[in-house]
């Protein structure tokens, strides 16, 4: 069956149909069987930018915990985790889940090693060439430092996974000194695109905390005292009686999760039906939608703010956090006194926009271990 008949059967009126598409930059034929939204999610996950994905820091240095990185989150697997979670509300909404798929696979791809941490080390040595935002940073990989073609550069994605995320570029960067940023602007972006956003956060709210435990920043009596937490650990404590911390722990983030889903789907369904959204135009007008209840969003801020006091500002990971940044920084200034062995692709950027966004690209595109390795061979 060709993609346009399936997704005619399959999808909502509201949801972004690969034949109403804007195309790509350079044109290309249509594929037989494959959605232009597939080819883009083949695109992403055969990118190198996306694989190193699995080396690069979530939250948690490999450094932590027990030195081996073997439970926590890698930036890879938490963007695994959000193409799952916003394929289950792209299904349930008949939205375009080859096209959620995608833009979830694309949205982290940006990231330098350290997550977070070395997002502000670039960005402040760069400040003098605009700075550095990982959402922007993945556009400019896709556009123009990955090379998938022998002719040109990028990977010729189409222009709603390209659109959707500059418009995550175009809000500010997630830190842990602003955790939730709120759209701002009036007209909406697509379905498709608030959906990864909101799976996002549910993600890293329900990880970041499940992450903390494993490692032993917080406890469970600790996060106890959240309400998000509690009334999920309450629900599990209904279905089983005496559970091991252990699997206590695991049944509550999937609770967590579930009662975020539920209630972002919730939501979205009843904004449809109280707003009558039957197109993408209507969608685009009818601001963002897909978003959590008053009562959940409240919760979830409770939840991110005690990440931010208890986790991210715990002194282990500060003291972690300051090490990577240094040799990260290291790392650049590398950069800048041995140009000439950049690889060729930045070589070019050197030349035809300056040698310190050159080495910014550069780095970024490095895994955690390839920064700390190169840290260790600079101290001889």
């Amino acid at each position: 069956m060709h993609y346009a008949e399936r997704e005619r059967l399959l999808l909502a009126p509201y949801a972004m149909h690969a034949t109403d598409s804007a195309g790509r930059a350079v044109a290309e034929q249509d594929h037989p069987y494959r959605s232009p939204y597939q080819r883009d999610r083949d695109r992403i996950t055969h990118s190198s930018a996306y694989r190193r994905l699995s080396h690069k820091t979530q939250v948690f240095t490999r450094e932590l915990g027990d030195g081996r990185g073997d439970y926590h989150r890698s930036r890879l697997t938490h963007t695994l985790e959000v193409a799952s979670v916003a394929r289950t509300v792209a299904r349930a909404l008949a939205i375009n889940e080859d096209l959620v798929e995608a833009l979830a696979l694309a949205h982290d791809v940006g990231h330098p090693p350290f997550g977070h941490a070395g997002e502000a080390v670039l960005d402040e040595l760069l400040r003098d060439e605009g700075g550095f935002n990982h959402n922007a940073q993945a556009v400019r990989l896709f556009t123009r430092l990955e090379r998938r073609y022998p002719d040109r550069p990028g990977l010729n994605l189409s222009a709603e996974v390209l659109d959707g995320q500059r418009r995550r570029a175009a809000k500010p960067a997630r830190t842990v000194e602003q955790l939730t940023p709120e759209p701002t602007d009036l007209r909406a972006p697509l379905l498709e695109v608030q959906v990864v956003d909101a799976a996002d956060s549910i993600a890293y709210d329900s990880h970041d905390a499940d992450d903390a435990l494993e490692i032993g920043l917080v406890t469970l009596d600790e996060l106890e005292t959240i309400s998000l937490w509690r009334e999920s650990a309450d629900r599990v404590r209904s279905r089983y009686a005496a559970l091991a911390d252990g699997d206590l722990r695991r049944a509550t983030v999937h609770e967590l999760i579930d009662r975020q889903v539920s209630d972002l789907f919730a939501v979205v369904t009843a904004a449809i039906a109280e707003q009558g959204i039957a197109s993408v135009a209507a969608v685009r007008s009818a601001g963002v939608i897909a978003r959590h209840s008053s009562g959940v969003a409240e919760q979830k801020l409770e939840l991110e703010g005690y990440l931010f006091r208890a986790v991210y500002r715990h002194p282990s990971v500060l003291r972690h956090r300051d090490e990577a940044g240094e040799a990260l920084r290291g790392c650049f200034e590398r950069c800048l006194e041995t140009p000439e062995e950049l690889p060729p692709a930045f070589t070019t950027v050197a030349a035809e926009e300056s040698l310190r966004r050159a080495a910014g690209d550069y780095v970024a595109t490095l895994t955690d271990r390839a920064v700390l390795d190169s840290a260790r061979l600079a101290r001889g």
